[in-house]
């Protein structure tokens, strides 16, 4: 392969696996970073560190001499919208584009989400034909939604781009999502919505290293994909899986979903009126990611790059457990 690779993100869960995927397979591997401590930990992965900002002028001397650009580095508050998750989803991807161009890079990788699409309703094995939603659920699906069109209109003179969305990544070293499952499944403040009897798409972290290569190597310029785990699975049976690894009980509690969505409907009206202090128990863009069917359809990715699982849901939980046990 022996390639170089440009990477935002690179002390993040997605960034971290991807370092250790693409070092693996022989690429060079420099990571935009802010601080020592990110530095300490892309380094200690094998990628070189890149002291520098997102938003700053100085990305092309980091990025000079590199074939690829992955940008991971995202504002993925689920809460509501604020500022700096415009600044950085917005002008952070506007600028880390412009200077991949401007530095000769050939190929670029937005690493997106299905969340472009959600607006709070279902969404049933989606395809990339799906339209952007009119009301996004909240300033995550906006704002990334966003992002994707700012990537993908960067891509002329000769620099191509390339759009990922994986749904609900998990698997090893997660300190995102699985951590805050467990925190709130110990505190008792997790409880299924209408029993949690949905479905839902997956993307193991595996998963998602082995689509960013193939987006990379056979991604159509201006193209997007949807990729994720073979089959939709219930949302229930799937969360209530990855609790099990870490040896902590899932809930049985349940809410209907009149209640959370009457709930959710005073929140925004009290926001709107500012001085009504009232929080509803989920925002709308936690509820659109996490209490509805959310399900892609991920042919064009078999078709057009190769993609197929290389894990597998009953080893990505052994994998979980063994690490939770060792």
């Amino acid at each position: 392969m022996a390639k170089q690779l440009f990477l935002t993100g690179g002390s993040g869960y997605v960034g971290r696996n991807l370092i250790r995927h693409f070092t693996g397979r022989g690429v060079e591997v420099t990571a935009l970073v802010r601080s020592a401590s990110s530095a300490d930990v892309v380094r200690s992965l094998g990628a070189r560190p890149f002291r520098g900002d997102m938003l700053g002028a100085d990305l092309q001397p980091g990025m000079a001499g590199c074939d690829w650009l992955i940008h991971a580095a995202a504002d993925t508050n689920h809460g509501a919208s604020t500022p700096e998750q415009e600044r950085v989803n917005l002008e952070g991807t506007r600028n880390v584009f412009r200077s991949a161009r401007a530095a000769g890079v050939s190929r670029g990788l937005q690493i997106s989400t299905e969340s472009v699409l959600l607006d709070g309703n279902p969404l049933v094995d989606a395809n990339e034909s799906v339209p952007f939603p009119e009301r996004p659920a909240g300033g995550y699906s906006r704002t990334k939604g966003e992002a994707e069109r700012i990537a993908l209109a960067q891509g002329v003179c000769g620099f191509e781009v390339v759009v990922l969305r994986p749904r609900f990544v998990w698997g090893r070293d997660d300190t995102t999502a699985l951590p805050q499952l467990v925190a709130a499944a110990n505190s008792g403040k997790l409880v299924w919505i209408d029993g949690g009897n949905y479905r839902t798409s997956t993307t193991h972290i595996a998963n998602l290293c082995h689509a960013a290569e193939l987006a990379l190597e056979r991604g159509g310029a201006g193209e997007v994909y949807f990729v994720s785990d073979r089959e939709p699975l219930v949302f229930r049976e799937f969360v209530s899986s990855l609790l099990e690894t870490q040896g902590v009980t899932p809930p049985t509690k349940s809410v209907p979903r009149w209640l959370v969505t009457a709930l959710n409907r005073v929140g925004a009206f009290a926001a709107k009126l500012n001085f009504i202090p009232f929080k509803p128990p989920i925002s709308s863009q936690e509820y659109a990611t996490l209490a509805v069917e959310v399900t892609l359809d991920i042919e064009k990715a078999r078709r057009q790059l190769g993609y197929e699982p290389v894990v597998s849901l009953e080893q990505g939980l052994a994998e979980l457990r063994d690490r939770a046990s060792a």
